[in-house]
């Protein structure tokens, strides 16, 4: 695969990842959870205590963030 190719691909794997492994998302679910995201420019993963949130949001961040891309997950509070 051409290397511009797979470096504009990088990104979403990350995404993917990022969902599947720290939100127990299926890779159909990280996908369209991905591209809600990418289109409105942020997305509801999932609802969780305050704590729990917070723990999944900074270990998604961290997980990107060590592949060297800018994932940002954030907690809000249900209104």
């Amino acid at each position: 695969m051409d290397s511009a190719v797979e470096q504009a691909r990088a990104p979403t794997v990350a995404a993917n990842h990022a969902l599947k492994a720290v939100f127990r998302m299926s890779a159909d679910r990280a996908y369209a959870v991905m591209m809600t995201a990418h289109r409105k420019g942020a997305c509801v993963i999932a609802v969780y205590t305050r704590d729990v949130a917070e723990t999944k949001a900074k270990e998604a961040t961290d997980l990107g963030k060590q592949n060297g891309y800018p994932l940002f997950f954030t907690t809000e509070p249900e209104t």
